[in-house]
């Protein structure tokens, strides 16, 4: 039983083939899945999936990225999606500094926005970090992010900086990384966070993990993430399978 925590279905990426990408995730014992919507486009497909099945589920946010397209009508609408039965989360959200389509100022902006936003409706948060660490850290200790908590998506970074995210109530996601040979950070991360707040992920149909890195990635390999990390801590696959969706189903409210 696994629990894919970050994937995007609603990506063009799987148009041609979307149910039997689901299908073969099911085969594969992949339980749960969280659809992520992050703009426009994404957010609405995001919620058609969830709503087709019983154990799929949608988080709706506002990409750092494109932070400088959002408009005070997209927050509202946000909010409005947010009391809908199958979302479970805010996001994802935060800063990504590699690319530069949308100004630091007001990537921090919408950022600071949609955890005020996640805290008044009181639902989980879904980081997006990309070379911005020490900036994500400091905002949502500003705006107290800790009373919903959330997760660090497809967590790449130092392990010191892990402590900080696990004091404001969140949990770490590691994804296809963790198998990469010439990837130690997630590594270490993966060997020292606490089982109750870990979890995996994909972020398909992005970084697919080893032996299919540089292909299409799918929510059936988050087997292959579950695997890694069960060798890493010395412990079973079944138990990283148990700990990981206990975690996610706590942390998401999901109680079926």
């Amino acid at each position: 039983m696994l629990f894919d925590t970050h994937v995007h279905l609603n990506a063009r990426q799987f148009e041609e083939d979307r149910t039997d990408t689901i299908q073969r995730a099911f085969d594969a014992g992949v339980q749960h899945m969280v659809v992520v919507g992050f703009d426009r486009e994404t957010i609405p497909l995001a919620i058609e999936i969830a709503e087709d099945y019983d154990t799929i589920y949608a988080a709706v946010g506002w990409h750092p990225v494109d932070a400088i397209d959002m408009t005070d009508e997209d927050l509202q609408w946000i909010e409005e999606l947010s009391s809908h039965p199958k979302v479970v989360a805010i996001g994802e959200m935060g800063l990504d500094y590699h690319w530069d389509k949308s100004p630091a100022n007001i990537q921090k902006d919408v950022f600071r926005k949609q955890i005020q936003l996640a805290k008044k409706v009181n639902m989980p948060i879904i980081i997006h970090n990309r070379e911005a660490t020490e900036d994500i850290v400091k905002i949502l200790q500003e705006e107290n992010a800790k009373e919903v908590g959330g997760i660090m998506h497809c967590y790449n970074d130092s392990v010191d900086y892990v402590q900080a995210c696990l004091d404001m109530n969140f949990y770490i996601s590691l994804g296809g990384p963790v198998t990469f040979k010439n990837a130690p950070l997630p590594k270490e991360v993966a060997a020292q966070v606490p089982l109750d707040r870990l979890l995996i992920e994909t972020d398909a149909p992005f970084l697919a993990p080893h032996p299919n890195r540089g292909k299409r990635n799918e929510p059936a390999y988050v087997e292959l993430v579950a695997e890694k990390i069960a060798e890493i801590r010395e412990i079973s696959f079944e138990e990283v399978g148990k700990i990981t969706t206990e975690n996610a189903r706590n942390l998401f409210k999901i109680n079926s």
